[in-house]
């Protein structure tokens, strides 16, 4: 284990003055050897000024007029460039040249390369068929598509158009895709006959048929052959193959229509574990913005760089990833199983293509770390700078295990925010050391504060509360969907401490001005009534060899609350009393004895949402036989009955 009074990576001054944000850092007066902190801190004394600093130092193509930003003291009521024009699509599509934009890989291992200007004309040729097809500035197109260029194409030239871009990963169920798309109402729905998962074939035309009756707005089904050369696509209605929809029109060169800056562009959806889903509408400049920020200036991504995350179209990661043509890199797409054929699939994906940032889930971390995983002794990562971690936390065990077995020379980014904002709160920085478990630190323009339940500020060291931000930053949301009043956006975010941004993580700050992530405050423990993160527990558990993964609830009893785990362990491995001993123990030990389970109980699979985070909130409903709602939002809904009426949880 490493010492936790050593940094695991920290910067070279030669390495700091070659980075975007020290050159950013620079050209704004800071001078040339700004540390983090300091430029953090001129980021917040003015967001005005700051904002319009990234606006410039990322050349937006774009008319940013003379505001910058209304009503910067009244959160839900501030306006970034309220005089802006400007089109994501046409910021992402700068380049007109040779080099590959777009590298795919399914998971029988064909592959596709797509140049900056291929990429340019297919956008032309959809951007043509969806204009044919009476698609205006304000209307839905819907994608229910794997990760792969067609989706992307599809995405770029629905924004280019004005209108609004919408995605969900094919293997959600009939209900899931209504759940989400049947509020919105698309007018364009792309889709694939079927995808590859684990070694197999999924249809989707079969749930196609089940689904588009309901969704009685969708005027034509554009669908992409990926299972099959030739699907029979006529059992769908107002189907239309992808060759044959733009098949009449000439590429030329792609129209952009210039846009407010918060003009939607994306309709996103929360998770929908807790009932049907919000529909997060996020606008063009927002989202530009905030992307081009965190690429450039936190990730470092250079002109020609390969990025790459491990991610379908229905995370928010997605929508991240494919805003880095913006910097001229090279997107990585891949669709499958990460762990087929082998578990080390991404890898030689991603190492053959000369990845230089490796974007994933903690949970592949955990899952390699588990396989016993040494990626650094099967392939050569030269290229490789940065890896990013996101989705749940990344315990500290991780860390060590990225340094020791994949790369030592490495920047590790663990990064969180989420769908709310379509970007992150905190994440990595080029200028400052990585330490063991800890994310570095909120990003620019952020103001990451941590709050007691009184609403007042925790400070760094002295304990755990509600992640908040104070200030506004532009890719808060346009609003949500059908909520013409703003009440449901502002009892999301708003309601609880006034004018400032409630976003529901439990978190602390360390000495190292870094941030520890123990879980969704919502899911936090509370027996004794002291409130603890769940993280705290999973570090612990899941250093025992024989466990697998776990998940921690909190269950009523006796006038206060217990906690509740559930392990799954690995094969061959039973939950003995000895078993149970030394769980208890480490928990004792590495957390607190407050930490420490009343009851531990095998199950054989845990709940997740299809973005692979798993749902302590469901499986608190059903041990307390409440209902829980939407399991359409869930990857495996069949495990919940694993824990209903269980003997254990009587006594």
């Amino acid at each position: 284990m490493t010492d936790p009074s050593t940094s695991l990576w920290t910067p070279t001054p030669e390495f700091k003055s070659r980075t975007h944000m020290m050159d950013f850092a620079r050209k704004n007066g800071l001078g040339p050897d700004v540390d983090y902190q300091t430029l953090f801190d001129w980021s917040l004394q003015d967001v005005g000024r700051f904002w319009s600093a990234m606006w410039d130092y990322a050349d937006v193509i774009g008319e940013k007029g003379s505001v910058i930003v209304e009503n910067a003291d009244l959160m839900e009521r501030a306006r970034f460039f309220p005089e802006a024009k400007l089109n994501w699509a046409e910021n992402l599509l700068k380049r007109r040249d040779d080099a590959p934009a777009v590298i795919f890989r399914d998971e029988l291992g064909r592959e596709r390369i797509l140049t900056f200007k291929n990429l340019a004309e297919q956008v032309s040729k959809f951007q043509q068929a969806l204009k044919s097809a009476g698609i205006q500035e304000g209307d839905r197109v819907a994608g229910y598509a794997p990760n792969m260029p067609e989706t992307l194409i599809a995405a770029l030239a629905t924004a280019s158009l004005g209108a609004i871009w919408s995605s969900a990963s094919p293997d959600f169920g009939v209900q899931g895709v209504l759940d989400r798309f049947g509020q919105i109402e698309p007018k364009i729905l792309v889709t694939v006959d079927g995808y590859f998962y684990n070694g197999k074939t999924v249809n989707v035309l079969a749930k196609l048929v089940d689904i588009l009756p309901h969704l009685k707005t969708v005027e034509k089904t554009v669908i992409v052959p990926f299972a099959a050369e030739n699907p029979d696509i006529s059992a769908v209605p107002n189907a239309v193959s992808w060759t044959d929809f733009a098949a009449l029109f000439a590429a030329t060169e792609p129209e952009f229509k210039h846009l407010p800056f918060r003009h939607p562009l994306f309709i996103m959806f929360s998770s929908g574990t807790t009932g049907i889903p919000k529909c997060i509408v996020h606008g063009h400049g927002g989202t530009l913005l905030q992307h081009l920020k965190e690429h450039l200036l936190h990730c470092d991504v250079k002109q020609g760089d390969r990025v790459f995350y491990f991610t379908t179209c229905g995370w928010m990661m997605w929508n991240w990833q494919i805003s880095a043509l913006a910097e001229g890199a090279c997107l990585m797409l891949y669709d499958g199983s990460p762990f087929y054929p082998n578990p080390y699939a991404l890898w030689d994906y991603t190492t053959k293509h000369g990845c230089t940032l490796f974007g994933t889930g903690a949970k592949y971390i955990d899952a390699l770390k588990s396989e016993g995983c040494v990626v650094k002794d099967k392939y050569d990562l030269k290229t490789l700078r940065t890896l990013t971690s996101t989705g749940s936390p990344l315990v500290h065990e991780s860390f060590d295990y990225i340094y020791e077995t994949i790369k030592s020379d490495l920047h590790l980014a663990s990064i969180s925010g989420g769908t709310d904002i379509v970007s992150c709160f905190v994440l990595g920085n080029p200028l400052s050391p990585v330490w063991r478990g800890e994310i570095q630190g909120p990003g620019l323009g952020m103001a990451v504060e941590i709050f007691s339940d009184e609403g007042v500020p925790i400070p760094e060291g002295a304990g755990s509360g509600e992640m908040v931000c104070t200030k506004p930053f532009p890719s808060m949301p346009v609003g949500f969907w059908n909520d013409d009043g703003g009440e449901k956006y502002h009892n999301a975010y708003f309601a609880r401490f006034p004018n400032i941004w409630c976003h529901g993580d439990w978190v602390e700050k360390t000495i190292h001005h870094g941030l520890i992530i123990h879980g969704r405050s919502d899911a936090t423990l509370n027996p004794g009534g002291v409130r603890i993160g769940t993280a705290e527990i999973y570090r612990q558990v899941e250093q025992i060899p024989e466990v697998f993964e776990s998940i921690a609830v909190g269950q009523l009893w006796d006038n206060d609350e217990r906690v509740i785990l559930f392990v799954r362990l690995k094969e061959g491995s039973t939950l003995d009393e000895d078993l149970k001993t030394r769980i208890k123990t480490r928990i004792r030990t590495g957390a607190s004895p407050r930490h420490v389970p009343a009851k531990i109980i095998q199950v054989s699979d845990i709940p997740r949402t299809k973005s692979n985070k798993i749902v302590e909130l469901a499986v608190k409903n059903i041990i307390h036989n409440r209902p829980v709602k939407n399991v359409e939002a869930l990857a495996n809904p069949d495990a919940l009955e694993l824990y209903k009426n269980l003997p254990d949880l009587v006594g």
